[in-house]
């Protein structure tokens, strides 16, 4: 049994709304079979797996993945005028639903406009509480601005009081200069952004406040379970960070989960050490084309774990995660 927590999709009604031109994200369905979707600092390629729901069905029964939380990839809503975002992102989360309805192996994310923070924590409510979906996707930077800015806290107030995960995805870092070239955005910027973010929400006290909250970060956690070590000891000499909350970096880290789109085996043992085989989430960052959903898969099976680490790592740790949302 297995459930691949990170992968994407691109619904229709986001699609049809792009080709209109009147949206910030460019759709260019021009340049041959597949659709490229352009946005500031990257692109992405449309394969059929991010639009065609059958061929996505159909590649996941060739490699055995069983279930998929569906979530809207990069650039997201959040980039549009404010009006624009909190549209698209409705349209986005009804076609979810409609989806999850037709398709019992698929769960989603919803799409917030996080532009419009309020509004991101009303859409959440009604996703989770009306459409029945299964939390929300947050993005590294919200066109530059961090996701501990206190004009968030709503969003974060939301989850915790759902008992709703909240996915964090990278975008492209607000000052990607340096890392424009040799899609080191996609790369290297992505896996940047998460350790920061995730280190900002850390020292800035938003986990201190929100102890029940259920972060996933995305692509194991980018560079955290390497740096962690650093961040305590940062904690240990640098006052204008211990006197920010009462526990070192490692105390807060410990409640994140990881999924695995790292397909090194050696990456895996190492996130395990450092934090157990209950925060770890099978992720494939399917149909990209850095992801891969047979490696997924067959790098954990092949690990020297436990049976139990195995089924925990696959599907048990999602369903526990995913357990009692909108009965807190």
């Amino acid at each position: 049994m297995s459930i691949d927590v990170h992968n994407h999709f691109y619904p229709e009604a986001y699609l049809k709304a792009l080709q209109t031109g009147r949206y910030t994200a460019g759709l260019d369905v021009s340049s041959g079979s597949d659709p490229i979707l352009h946005y500031a600092g990257d692109y992405n390629i449309l394969v059929p797996g991010h639009r065609d729901l059958d061929a996505r069905i159909e590649d996941m029964q060739k490699v055995g993945m069983e279930s998929q939380i569906l979530s809207l990839t990069t650039p997201g809503v959040h980039i549009e005028e404010p009006a624009a975002g909190i549209e698209l992102a409705r349209a986005v989360n009804e076609d979810f639903a409609e989806i999850c309805g037709r398709h019992k192996q698929f769960f989603a994310f919803a799409a917030l406009p996080l532009q419009s923070p309020e509004k991101a924590a009303e859409e959440l409510r009604y996703a989770v509480g009306q459409l029945g979906l299964h939390g929300g996707v947050l993005f590294t930077n919200v066109q530059g601005r961090a996701l501990d800015h206190q004009a968030f806290s709503p969003i974060f107030s939301t989850a915790e009081q759902l008992g709703a995960p909240l996915f964090i995805h990278p975008t492209s870092p607000d000052d990607h200069g340096a890392l424009a070239d040799f899609r080191l955005v996609p790369l290297l910027g992505f896996l940047f952004d998460t350790t920061a973010t995730i280190a900002r929400l850390v020292f800035a006290g938003v986990l201190q406040r929100h102890p029940r909250l259920k972060l996933i970060a995305a692509h194991l956690g980018g560079t955290l379970p390497y740096v962690a070590e650093r961040m305590d000891r940062g904690y240990r000499v640098y006052p204008e960070i211990s006197d920010m909350i009462p526990q070192p970096p490692s105390h807060y880290l410990s409640g994140l989960y990881l999924d695995t789109v790292n397909f090194d085996p050696d990456a895996l043992r190492f996130a395990l050490q450092w934090s157990d085989e209950t925060r770890l989430l099978l992720g494939s960052d399917y149909p990209h084309q850095i992801g891969d959903m047979k490696k997924a898969l067959q790098v954990i099976e092949e690990m020297d774990l436990l049976p139990g680490q195995k089924i925990s790592i696959l599907r048990e740790n999602a369903v526990q995660m995913l357990d009692g949302i909108g009965r807190q």
